[in-house]
């Protein structure tokens, strides 16, 4: 069954007559990532359609060679810092190239005020975003359809960016529900070739991803290092990946060091594609509330993924075989940065290593 615009809805946006849109997602990796469900639910049901995105630059991998992507736009976050001029220069090319597409509609997914300013300036006839909280009259007369979301951590981030599709008219078929990232073959042949030089056989390790960019969401160095003992005490392959950045690194260096144990490290090396293209010839992704987590989910690699602060059932792994390790603390999620905020969350630290090894082993069970 094929998806379609469902005719009880009096203000359905007529798909037909919808020749080119515009999905906006101006947020993170991971977030991006999570908005990939759009575009393919909203290609399944208006296969006609051009399919057009706008992210930030340093996210654009998320999205790129997505098979219901027309155009890619991105603006460059870092342009202010080379000046008013700079950034006036940088985001008017990209506005132009915006309006030189002649959008009827524009899916804005989060309720940044960007999104009323994009609406209004590319002349789309039908706009759709959530509702806003104490939203002025610019917001709302900035769109032509609102659509509302379920808080308290009761739905899947992915549904409720969805919620902008079915309050249009258009109810998400299963299949097209899922994440998509396209690797791409020039990343692919870079790991594989890296793999085999390490001696490493696809589908015969344990991808390992310990760091987030935000370190309240981490497990601590020594549970680290002692499921990372284990692991290699048990026969596994490890490869352990970080991002370039500086500390990504020392707390990857630290773990190894006090584990004391070889396992194979490609902290920094790896580009986001390359990164997908590891999780995706892993038989198993372990980590934390993270991008790589959901670049695991996204190509279908299972996930044992460590919750503290933020909640499992906005963030967790989706439609993926997974489980989610956390711990009993009635605080949780609170969506703080650590405990009162310091940084360190409590919910995380207390996390035996032993309780994250009986997911993995009923994860990796379930392969049997």
């Amino acid at each position: 069954m094929s998806e379609s615009t469902a005719s009880y809805l009096p203000d359905a946006v007529p798909l037909g007559e919808v020749r080119r849109a515009l999905v906006i997602k101006l947020r993170h990796h991971g977030d991006v990532l999570l908005a990939s469900p759009v575009l393919s639910s909203l290609k399944a049901a208006a296969p006609h359609c051009e399919i057009d995105a706008l992210v930030f630059a340093d996210t654009a991998a998320m999205l790129s060679d997505h098979p219901a992507l027309a155009q890619l736009h991105a603006l460059d976050r870092n342009a202010k810092k080379r000046g008013v001029l700079a950034q006036l220069k940088s985001e008017w090319g990209v506005f132009s190239a915006l309006r030189a597409r002649r959008y009827d509609l524009i899916i804005h997914l989060t309720d940044h005020p960007r999104g009323a300013w994009l609406a209004r300036f590319l002349g789309a006839r039908w706009a759709v975003a959530p509702v806003r909280a104490k939203a002025a009259k610019f917001w709302k007369k900035s769109f032509t359809h609102l659509y509302k979301t379920v808080g308290g951590g009761r739905r899947h981030t992915v549904d409720t960016h969805l919620d902008a599709l079915r309050r249009i008219g258009i109810q998400p078929q299963a299949e097209a529900r899922r994440l998509r990232l396209v690797a791409g073959t020039a990343a692919e042949a870079r790991v594989d070739a890296r793999l085999a030089e390490l001696g490493v056989q696809a589908g015969a390790f344990i991808h390992f991803h310990p760091a987030s960019r935000w370190f309240f969401k981490c497990w601590p160095v020594a549970q680290c290092a002692e499921l990372l003992s284990q692991f290699v005490t048990r026969g596994e392959t490890v490869v352990l990946t970080g991002a370039p950045d500086e500390r990504e690194r020392s707390m990857v260096e630290a773990i190894l060091r006090t584990a004391g144990v070889q396992a194979i490290n490609l902290t920094g090396e790896l580009s986001l594609k390359e990164l997908a293209a590891v999780a995706e010839r892993a038989r198993l992704f372990v980590g934390v509330d993270s991008a790589p987590m959901h670049i695991a989910a996204a190509v279908g690699t299972p996930c044992v993924a460590l919750f503290g602060p933020s909640g499992d059932r906005e963030w967790g792994p989706w439609m993926v075989r997974h489980e989610i390790v956390t711990s009993s603390h009635p605080c949780r999620p609170c969506g703080q940065d650590g405990c009162g905020g310091g940084k360190v969350s409590e919910c995380l630290t207390t996390i035996p290593v032993q309780q994250v090894l009986a997911a993995v082993d009923r994860v990796l069970g379930a392969e049997a």
